[in-house]
């Protein structure tokens, strides 16, 4: 399955939506410091319930270390500066999907960063600033869990 990259995240019920997702899709979180939280806090653990040790959680100190550990993936950074669509992106399981943190999305130095294949934006209705994050990650998530066939979903 993919991996989601959460670049300085600051909310950590986002944080932990994004932990109960990958629980539940195989996707393998890569979380970027700094984080905006602890990963103790309270508000974490209630957002990702009981499925913290069912997920694929790794903590990096920056983005280079986080790209070092997927050498070969591709980077696709969501933003709503693009027109390019993340649907019309035929991913594979190795794939990077790349998210700001929430108040301010991916910085300028981040999008250019020579790993980044392609920025790729979810279609919004105009004049809206952004989706929240832990809904973003799910439907770019489930397009490309869609696009493998659900495989490894039960009944």
């Amino acid at each position: 399955m993919v991996h989601v990259f959460l670049h300085e995240p600051v909310i950590a019920g986002n944080t932990g939506n994004a932990i109960r997702l990958s629980a539940v899709t195989g996707a393998r979180l890569h979380l970027i410091e700094p984080l905006g939280f602890d990963l103790e806090d309270a508000k974490l653990r209630r957002a990702g319930l009981d499925y913290h040790d069912l997920a694929d959680v790794r903590l990096h100190p920056d983005l280079d270390d986080a790209l070092a550990a997927v050498p070969t993936s591709r980077v696709f950074a969501f933003t709503s500066r693009t027109e390019v669509g993340f649907e019309s992106i035929r991913y594979t399981r190795e794939d990077v999907l790349l998210f700001g943190t929430e108040p301010t999305g991916l910085p300028e130095e981040v999008m250019d960063h020579p790993r980044v294949t392609s920025r790729v934006r979810i279609p919004m209705l105009p004049a809206r600033r952004s989706l929240n994050l832990a809904n973003a990650v799910s439907i770019a998530v489930y397009e490309a869990w869609r696009q493998f066939g659900y495989d490894g979903a039960g009944a």
